[in-house]
């Protein structure tokens, strides 16, 4: 308790004097790279934040293909939009988070526990984008679970997986509407659609 006591006031000296290094050069913005101190100090909070025990633990759901097709698309639908969804963090939305979404592909991902990976699903990671998902029921444990394994499988993501994902991410209105064109067009139903975008352009 005493180490971990001295490691938190290290960590609040330094996260001041990093606070004051970026207010004295322009003030907080999300568009800038964070810095070696900031990465190290968010990745020794996260390690203090993570007991023993915790790190410890082992993934209780069985690595099959049905855990892997649900976690795919569990992915799909709700952590794509940041982390892309091959992991690799290039999505709009994942750019623009400060610190950038990580490429969960890297070692910096693969090498935490399975413990740690559930624990960052569960309870989100302070001061970033990342929310914590988990509600304490056994769904959504389970569920957290489930990520850990599709996380393990992201550096091995295939292409036809990713496209079967594309179709299970969200969709904005406007997706939608175009999606529906598309379809009435290839259908032979142009004329209709033709006549719409007409109506919208005028």
């Amino acid at each position: 308790m005493k180490r971990a006591g001295i490691a938190i006031v290290v960590l609040g000296v330094a996260a001041g004097s990093v606070a004051f290094l970026k207010l004295s050069a322009g003030g907080f913005s999300a568009r800038g790279k964070p810095t070696a101190v900031e990465a190290f100090i968010a990745r020794t909070a996260r390690r203090i934040a993570v007991s023993g025990e915790v790190r410890s633990l082992r993934n209780p759901v069985p690595d099959t293909a049905e855990t892997l097709a649900d976690a795919r698309a569990h992915w799909a639908d709700h952590c794509a939009g940041c982390h892309a969804n091959n992991g690799s963090g290039e999505t709009e939305m994942g750019r623009s988070l400060y610190p950038p979404a990580p490429d969960m592909r890297r070692t910096e991902t693969q090498d935490l526990s399975d413990g740690e990976l559930f624990f960052v699903i569960e309870n989100g990671v302070r001061l970033t984008g990342m929310p914590g998902w988990g509600n304490g029921s056994k769904k959504s444990v389970e569920d957290s679970w489930k990520l850990v394994r599709f996380i393990r499988h992201l550096p091995k993501v295939s292409e036809q997986e990713e496209r079967e994902m594309q179709k299970m991410n969200p969709r904005t209105p406007a997706e939608l509407q175009e999606e529906l064109d598309e379809e009435k067009f290839l259908k032979g139903d142009d004329a209709n659609v033709q006549e719409q975008h007409s109506h919208t352009h005028h």
